[in-house]
């Protein structure tokens, strides 16, 4: 797989740019990895360089090789933190962010509960759609305004970076919420009554992919909760490649790269041949852990790939498993046909416990995975690996 090798950058320069804990001196991460092609799903507790995680404190060392991964062969690399300076208005929270004498500046608003606060807040892609409990704060998130589904280059992340930047638009969504975060810490919960230590993000489709993708690269989410984000969010490549070869009229990747520029131009490469790939959606999952997650899909759209993201979502729980945290990452799919994003009230329960949890700080069960689809998931037609005891 020399073809592959001789894109990867440096693993330190991609790392250090992220609003991640930081990866422990004691990582050993190969920069030119040679990955044997499989069908299957990649082990997520392997190293580049042959190892084999053994203990919880080596996790740091394969999460920094995933990100430099998922960033280096689809997302393209999020920028490091620029200068932000941010004010807020009655509702509105003004961010402005400049880097190499060029300047930006982006709104969001926020609705606040009734009381004093400090309050948890859910950043929202473009609203959400979900129940949002009444003692949480929303912010509202235009992340189409940081950069467009099409063309390639525009938005605000790009008038800043440049329009050949070659990161995708789920990346600079996720850049876009780091900012969001930033401006929030700057102006300190006595000004915006916002708790950000208590912060959740969520979004639909499209949006239910970038949430995902914003909490994967920012240590700083509490909890998330992608909404039917199917293929590029919940849903592992190779799973749904698999079922559309099988006949399913599902979203791939090679479906996927000729429409939105969600993802970077190099994903292209490897959209046609995902087996090359070293790591799958199970991986980009795992690396919110042991943060929580919900995956909230719609087991009724062929087009979601729901047998792609359930079972993705299932191998991504074997790393919360093996880090003592199973129950930080429940799964929830329920069929209501063809109504996008119009989630039913048969997963509102999850949903609220969800919150209850990690943004209440009460003890309530989080143990969930469930779907109704029509579809049987055999783990061993996907997954070789074992689920080691990490000490």
């Amino acid at each position: 797989m020399k073809f592959l090798t001789a894109l990867f950058l440096n693993f330190a320069s991609l790392v250090t740019a992220q609003e991640i804990s930081t990866t422990p001196t004691t990582c050993t991460i190969q920069t030119s990895a040679a990955y044997p092609k499989s069908s299957k799903l990649p082990d997520p507790f392997l190293l580049a360089n042959g190892k084999r995680l053994s203990t919880k404190d080596e996790w740091a060392c394969k999460r920094a090789e995933i990100r430099d991964q998922i960033q280096l062969y689809e997302l393209g690399t999020k920028p490091a933190k620029p200068t932000v300076s941010a004010t807020i208005s009655s509702n509105k929270l003004t961010i402005v962010c400049s880097e190499n004498s060029k300047s930006i500046s982006f709104s969001t608003t926020i609705k606040l509960p009734t009381g004093t606060g400090p309050f948890p807040a859910l950043i929202a892609f473009e609203g959400g759609s979900i129940p949002v409990p009444t003692d949480v704060a929303t912010i509202t998130y235009s992340n189409h305004d940081i950069a467009a589904d099409d063309p390639r280059g525009r938005g605000k992340f790009y008038d800043l970076y440049g329009t050949s930047h070659p990161a995708g638009a789920l990346i600079a969504w996720a850049w876009g919420v780091s900012r969001i975060i930033d401006a929030l810490e700057l102006l300190s919960p006595a000004t915006t009554k916002i708790d950000t230590k208590r912060l959740a993000v969520t979004g639909c489709s499209r949006n239910g992919k970038g949430a995902l993708i914003a909490s994967a690269f920012d240590d700083r989410i509490a909890l998330t909760i992608p909404q039917e984000g199917g293929s590029g969010g919940p849903g592992c490549w190779r799973i749904v490649a698999a079922i559309k070869a099988n006949g399913t009229k599902t979203e791939d990747a090679t479906q996927i790269v000729k429409g939105d520029s969600w993802f970077s131009t190099n994903f292209s490469t490897y959209a046609a041949n995902v087996g090359v790939l070293p790591y799958d959606h199970h991986m980009l999952m795992a690396l919110i852990a042991p943060r929580a997650l919900l995956v909230i899909e719609n087991s009724g759209i062929d087009y979601l790939g729901p047998v792609s993201t359930y079972g993705c979502s299932v191998a991504a729980r074997a790393v919360y498993d093996a880090l003592g945290s199973k129950e930080n990452l429940g799964v929830s799919q329920a069929s209501h046909g063809s109504s996008h994003c119009s989630m039913p009230a048969s997963q509102n329960p999850e949903v609220a416990a969800f919150f209850v949890r990690f943004l209440g700080g009460k003890d309530v069960q989080t143990d969930v995975v469930k779907t109704d689809g029509k579809f049987s998931w055999v783990k061993e037609q996907w997954v070789e690996w074992t689920l080691p005891v990490l000490v």
